[in-house]
C-alpha cells in the first residue's frame, strides 16, 4: 500500500509541504514539493544507489533529498536560494531520520561549483531556461574536471526546455519515466527524463 504525503512526513520526521510562491519571479519557481509517489517511481528506477551522492537543486524544505537518502541510502546535497526556505530545510534536518547523510547549501545554483563526487542531480520545473543552461555549463565543468557518470532527473519538464535538452550536444537521454498513472488528471508533463552528460 502506497503511503500518504502526511504518512511520508511522519515517517521522515520532517515537515515539507505546502506551496510558496512569496518568492516565485522570472527565473525561479514557487516552492512546491514533489509528490512522494514521484520520488518512490525515481527510487526504484534504479539510477541512484546506496553509493551515489545526489545534488537537488532549488531543494525547497528538503524532501527529495531526505526521501531519497532514506530510502536508498544515498547522500545528498540540497542547492536553495530561498534563505527562508533554506532555514526550513534545516530545522528538517535537526529531526529527519536521515540527516545524517543529507546536507543544505544557500546558494544560487547558476553560481554553484559541483563537488566532483556528485552522481546525480534532481530538478522539478526547474528555473527559466537562461539560468538552467549555467547550471549545466557548471555540471559539464564538474564533469570535465572528473569524468563520471551523472544522471540528470528532470521531472515536470515545460516544452521549451525539454525541447532544449533533447537538442543538447553534450547530453544523452537514457529514459523517460512515466507518472501520468500516478494521478487522476491527465498531464503530458507528469515524466521524469533522465539524461547522462556525454
Amino acid at each position: 500500500m502506497i503511503a500518504t504525503e502526511q504518512e511520508w512526513e511522519h515517517i521522515l520526521h520532517i515537515k515539507t509541504t505546502g506551496r510558496d510562491d512569496s518568492q516565485a519571479d522570472g527565473e525561479h519557481h514557487p516552492y512546491e514539493p514533489t509528490e512522494y509517489s514521484v520520488l518512490e517511481r525515481l527510487a526504484n528506477s534504479g539510477y541512484i544507489r546506496k553509493k551515489s551522492t545526489l545534488l537537488d537543486y532549488g531543494s525547497g524544505k528538503g524532501r527529495v533529498s531526505f526521501f531519497l537518502s532514506y530510502q536508498i541510502g544515498c547522500h545528498a546535497i540540497g542547492i536553495e536560494y530561498d534563505r527562508r526556505l533554506w532555514k526550513k530545510a534545516m530545522a528538517n534536518l535537526q529531526t529527519a531520520v536521515s540527516g545524517n547523510r543529507v546536507s543544505f547549501v544557500l546558494a544560487d545554483a547558476a553560481t554553484y561549483d559541483v563537488p566532483n563526487h556528485v552522481t546525480c542531480c534532481f530538478f522539478f520545473n526547474p528555473f527559466a531556461l537562461h539560468t538552467l543552461k549555467r547550471v549545466l555549463g557548471k555540471l559539464i565543468d564538474s564533469w570535465q574536471q572528473k569524468p563520471r557518470k551523472i544522471y540528470l532527473c528532470f521531472y515536470y519538464l515545460y516544452e521549451d526546455t525539454a525541447a532544449y535538452l533533447a537538442h543538447h550536444v553534450r547530453l544523452h537521454l537514457e529514459e523517460c519515466i512515466s507518472c501520468q498513472d500516478l494521478f487522476p488528471e491527465s498531464d503530458r508533463r507528469e515524466k521524469i527524463w533522465v539524461y547522462t552528460i556525454l
